[in-house]
C-alpha cells in the first residue's frame, strides 16, 4: 500500500491550496484518513481527519478555513485550505488506517508535501 500526497507549494498569505492524498495497492477498505503537519522547529500536529462515514474533526487553528473531504471510490482524501497564513507553513502528511484484508489493518503514511505561505 502507498499513499501519494500532492498539491503543496508556495502561496501568498490569504491564498488557497488543495492537497490530495491517494491510496493505492492492496487496499481492501479505508477507515479514518487525516492530514498532519509539521512546522519548522515544532512537533507534528493533527490538522484534520475524517472517518469512513464522513465525520470530520479539525484543529482549532484551522477551523473555518480548512475543509477535509474524501472520495471513497478513489481512495483519496483532500484538504482544501483557504485564508492561509504564514503559520500554516510546514510539511503536510496524510495518514490512513487501511484494511489490506478482512482481518488486518494498520496505519499508513504518505511522503509529505511542503506548503509555504509567504507574508
Amino acid at each position: 500500500v502507498q499513499l501519494q500526497a500532492s498539491g503543496g507549494g508556495l502561496v501568498q498569505a490569504g491564498g488557497s491550496l488543495r492537497l490530495s492524498c491517494a491510496a493505492s495497492g492492496n487496499v481492501f477498505k479505508i477507515n479514518a484518513m487525516g492530514w498532519y503537519r509539521q512546522a519548522p522547529g515544532k512537533q507534528r500536529e493533527l490538522v484534520a481527519d475524517i472517518t469512513g462515514s464522513g465525520t470530520t474533526n479539525y484543529s482549532d487553528s484551522v477551523k473555518g478555513r480548512f475543509t477535509i473531504s474524501r472520495d471513497n471510490a478513489k481512495n483519496t482524501v483532500y484538504l482544501e485550505m483557504n485564508s492561509l497564513t504564514p503559520e500554516d507553513t510546514g510539511v503536510y502528511n496524510c495518514k490512513a488506517n487501511i484494511w489490506t484484508s478482512s482481518f488486518y489493518r494498520r496505519d499508513y503514511w504518505g511522503q509529505g508535501t511542503l506548503v509555504t505561505v509567504s507574508s
